[in-house]
């Protein structure tokens, strides 16, 4: 019997990760979520939950890259070209999160050829890797500030293109892997590179609960889940019901919604006063602006969903400044309401 996950809309507090998370839902182009900050604030049971929430996928059969058979462009070589293309039978699953050890080699990565079966047969067959695993899905690094940057730069590289390449000896092959790049981490056992942190889309500075109430309502909650995961469960079926639809129809009218040049100008006069470098922070804070759009039901974006996302968007790609103790996104949100205004 698969675990029961924790409900997301019962999840107390943490709004800036949740808005990071539905956006990325909603638009998974969007780059990932690295959410950087304290220890045990509900981060991996965040996640854990958003896949749970999310509608279930149709799936080949099966097949090891977890093919979707309405993608025939994605298809793996054994679904275009094997004994059953013709009919491929299918299955709905749950979208997968992939946790990545911090041990994992590029080969346990990226995937490599079956050693066993290539000594004992010299027949050469690509044993998947977790990147093929997280395809559809999520892949969650938890302290990826530890992980080694060259892995980093895979991942990213590979969340960016969608595609996974492999160049081995008497091996070239290419597969989907579509996924979120989730990576979390503490600040104080050291910080990512400026150069890896610019890539991921978003970025949420993750804190622990301040007020007694808050405490006091995660640890009755708490306490409901484990004492009875299912019944917990049911009883926030419906609000997570009524977000799931609203996931799926965002995702329908996202492509549709407008954007104004004056939304555009304010977007690129607020990257422009903060002196974020590149243009990747206005790409963006636009993306986000149109996911909450369309988590919103609106046809167009407003300042409201400039706002919202300018703070996720924007944080991670400040310069530094030695004179500036105040927390990333406090910044944003100071040169947000100086260039509104």
């Amino acid at each position: 019997m698969p675990d029961t996950a924790f409900p997301f809309s019962a999840i107390v507090g943490q709004e800036s990760l949740k808005d990071a998370l539905l956006v990325s839902a909603v638009d998974p182009k969007l780059g990932g979520v690295l959410a950087f900050g304290d220890r045990g604030t509900g981060k991996t049971t965040m996640i854990r939950s958003l896949a749970a929430l999310l509608p279930k996928q149709s799936v080949i059969k099966d097949c090891q890259f977890r093919c979707a058979p309405d993608q025939q462009k994605d298809l793996c070589s054994a679904c275009l070209e094997g004994p059953n293309a013709s009919a491929l039978e299918t299955v709905e699953e749950t979208p997968p999160v992939i946790d990545l050890p911090l041990g994992a080699t590029e080969d346990r990565v990226l995937g490599a050829i079956d050693l066993e079966r290539a000594l004992g047969s010299g027949e050469i067959v690509f044993e998947p890797g977790l990147l093929a695993a997280a395809h559809r899905g999520f892949l969650y690094v938890d302290e990826v500030n530890l992980l080694d940057d060259h892995l980093v730069d895979i991942l990213l590289d590979a969340a960016a293109s969608g595609v996974n390449r492999i160049e081995r000896e008497g091996l070239s092959l290419t597969h989907a892997a579509q996924f979120v790049l989730i990576g979390s981490g503490n600040p104080e056992e050291g910080e990512l590179r400026p150069q890896l942190l610019d890539r991921f889309g978003l970025f949420v500075e993750v804190s622990t609960p301040q007020t007694v109430a808050d405490r006091v309502e995660i640890i009755k909650r708490r306490r409901a889940f484990d004492e009875d995961p299912v019944g917990f469960a049911k009883s926030w079926q419906r609000k997570d019901a009524t977000l799931r639809k609203r996931i799926v129809t965002a995702r329908e009218n996202r492509p549709n919604i407008e954007t104004s040049d004056e939304i555009l100008e304010k977007c690129a006069a607020l990257c422009l006063s903060l002196g974020s470098d590149g243009l990747r922070g206005e790409l963006a804070v636009i993306r986000s602006a149109v996911g909450f759009a369309a988590l919103a039901g609106k046809g167009q974006v407003e300042t409201p969903h400039l706002r919202r996302a300018a703070p996720l968007a924007l944080s991670h790609r400040l310069r530094k400044d030695p004179l500036d103790e105040t927390r990333a996104s406090a910044r944003v949100q100071r040169a947000v309401d100086e260039v509104f205004e």
